[in-house]
């Protein structure tokens, strides 16, 4: 049976040594890094099921490594570890893609815990068909659920909202003309539909400001081009 991989990145050895070997006996297998500059690459490499990340960390703290492993993989579990307990730091950490934040001193019994619970909730929205389930950036788009979530935040969609969403998606790097959107969302390209749909592309563009990576671009006398990353 595979084991489940952990990327623990910790600077503080006691600590580390105490975490890895822990998360060992439990059948975890981890790979660790000491080094914040190193963390990218070793994510690349050994393609993790979950991250646990020490915020305070050499070259490149933890909250930094979170936002560039969130903007290529929005699913993945991402858990921080600080001694840091003000409000502010709490809310960085989940802005900065975080699932869970732990403060030190904590407990093996509540890190696995909380790392199995996470575990459970990626396989639950991984068992989700694919048009129940669509990555866009640091987003989740859920057009079933009529929902645009990011960090666990849910950004309720309008019916219009999620059949543009949708046609913007199923087209991403294509120019996507503005007549067709129209037909297909309104049954007509009318003068007054077509500032509808001027508003409902401002409203997509305010829901995706905080991830510069996800751009509706507008082509001129055409209509849309919708691209990630």
């Amino acid at each position: 049976m595979r084991k489940t991989k952990v990327l623990y990145v910790e600077d503080e050895p006691f600590l580390a040594k105490i975490v890895k070997e822990s998360l060992e006996s439990r059948a975890f297998e981890v790979q660790m890094v000491e080094d914040g500059l190193l963390a990218q690459q070793a994510f690349v490499n050994y393609e993790p099921d979950i991250c646990i990340l020490d915020v305070m960390l050499p070259n490149k703290d933890g909250f930094t490594i979170g936002k560039e492993i969130r903007a290529t993989h929005p699913t993945i579990p991402i858990v921080f570890l600080t001694a840091k307990n003000q409000t502010s730091d709490l809310l960085e950490g989940f802005r900065s893609g975080g699932n869970d934040y732990i403060k030190k001193p904590f407990s093996m019994e509540e890190l696995i815990i909380r790392i199995q619970n996470l575990l459970h909730l990626t396989a639950t929205v991984s068992a989700a068909t694919p048009s129940d389930a669509i990555p866009i950036g640091s987003y989740i788009f859920y057009p079933l659920k009529y929902q645009l979530v990011k960090n666990e935040v849910v950004q309720k969609l309008s019916h219009r909202d999620t059949e543009l969403l949708k046609i913007l998606t199923k087209n991403q790097n294509k120019a996507i003309h503005r007549k067709d959107i129209l037909m297909k969302i309104w049954g007509d390209d009318s003068y007054f539909n077509s500032r509808n749909l001027d508003v409902y592309v401002k409203k997509l563009r305010d829901y995706f400001k905080e991830d510069t990576s996800v751009r509706i671009v507008t082509l001129k006398g055409i209509g849309y081009h919708f691209s990630v990353g």
